[in-house]
């Protein structure tokens, strides 16, 4: 499932050999999909943030939770923007079975859904390992753990030598790579990826 009609279609045309696919546009009309046939071996998730109709926002991991409510035995394929951990393990946390970056080919999304289907774990071979420290720089992570010590920006950026321009930048550069709604949410990925102490 994913809004853009082209990622669906490569998708499909990705697996068409070996799977039967049905498409859904959004998370809702995937919801009511899988609660009024339910009979689905795998479903493919889009993980952005996605409006939901008219009503509130609803979160990829968020949709992972609905599915399994109403098909605890469907596996899913948990579909991100990066090969981040923090993204895969946010995914597989709130039950996802594999996780695949946009990024990655056609074979890495056959092999994610042979493994969901088979009820095995698979994390696009992209991602890097547990603990790796490669998705915010330095600076970034020197002005969050400041942030986890519960230092203002002010704080930060006279410690570090910077205006508070640059730390507010550096600030808004790492909810971005972080795909955090804020600065705790931040703070708190940072702390479950080991990016800081």
């Amino acid at each position: 499932m994913d809004v853009h009609p082209l990622v669906r279609l490569g998708v499909r045309e990705v697996l068409a050999t070996d799977f039967e696919v049905q498409e859904a546009a959004g998370r809702e009309e995937a919801l009511d999909l899988i609660r009024d046939i339910g009979d689905f071996d795998v479903a493919i998730l889009d993980m952005g943030w996605r409006r939901n109709g008219d009503g509130p926002s609803i979160s990829g991991t968020e949709t992972i939770r609905e599915m399994h409510r109403a098909a605890p035995v469907l596996a899913i394929v948990a579909h991100g923007e990066r090969p981040e951990r923090h993204l895969a393990n946010a995914a597989i946390g709130a039950g996802a079975a594999a996780y695949v970056a946009r990024t990655a080919g056609p074979e890495q999304m056959r092999k994610a859904v042979q493994a969901a289907a088979a009820q095995e774990r698979f994390v696009d071979g992209d991602v890097p390992p547990k603990g790796s420290r490669g998705t915010i720089t330095r600076r970034q992570r020197e002005i969050l753990q400041l942030l986890a010590d519960g230092e203002s920006t002010t704080v930060a950026a006279r410690k570090l030598g910077l205006s508070e321009e640059t730390v507010k930048t550096h600030m808004k550069n790492t909810l971005a790579r972080l795909e955090a709604r804020n600065r705790s949410h931040a703070v708190a990925i940072g702390l479950r990826e080991s990016l800081i102490v």
